[in-house]
């Protein structure tokens, strides 16, 4: 399995060797592509899945600091906590694979906490509103953790 996310197009891919398996509607960075730490943007590369997280998690399951909060998304606990970056249900945590251009020091995709992760269906997708991480809906992000294996290569392409 392979992964390829389209920053142009706002799509995410999954590919068994030459054959097309998946296609969602994702949201990257609003602050467009990059690599440095602090900027809000979203990696471009190879990278691989490090980590999955939230396996057995109820469908909007929030996750603060990659820890399960105990809460559940809904309308009013979004009203609670206004401008919180909402990261939802699954989590697949990606490590850079290209020394100085997505891996170690101050580009560091890892050490940057760039996720591929569910959020609110509020959020649109389609169109770069993220912090840097791959949002997706809910049930795109569950179908596609349960699709791929840890280390999967995901490659982020403008």
């Amino acid at each position: 399995m392979q992964i390829v996310v389209s920053l142009a197009d706002q799509t995410l891919a999954l590919w068994r060797n030459e054959a097309l398996v998946r296609t969602y509607r994702i949201s990257s960075a609003k602050n467009g592509a990059g690599e440095q730490m602090g900027s809000g943007c979203t990696p471009r590369g190879h990278h691989i899945i490090r980590a999955k997280i939230g396996a057995t998690c109820p469908v909007g399951t929030v996750f603060v600091g990659r820890r399960e909060t105990g809460e559940i998304w809904s309308p009013q606990l979004a009203d609670r906590f206004p401008g919180r970056d909402w990261i939802l249900t699954r989590i697949l945590w990606l490590r850079g694979c290209e020394r100085g251009r997505n891996r170690l020091g101050a580009v560091d995709s890892m050490q940057r906490y760039i996720y591929i992760h569910g959020c609110p269906e509020t959020e649109p997708m389609g169109v770069a509103t993220s912090h840097g991480c791959i949002r997706m809906r809910n049930a795109d992000i569950i179908d596609l953790f349960n699709l791929i294996d840890s280390r999967t290569s995901v490659f982020i392409e403008e």
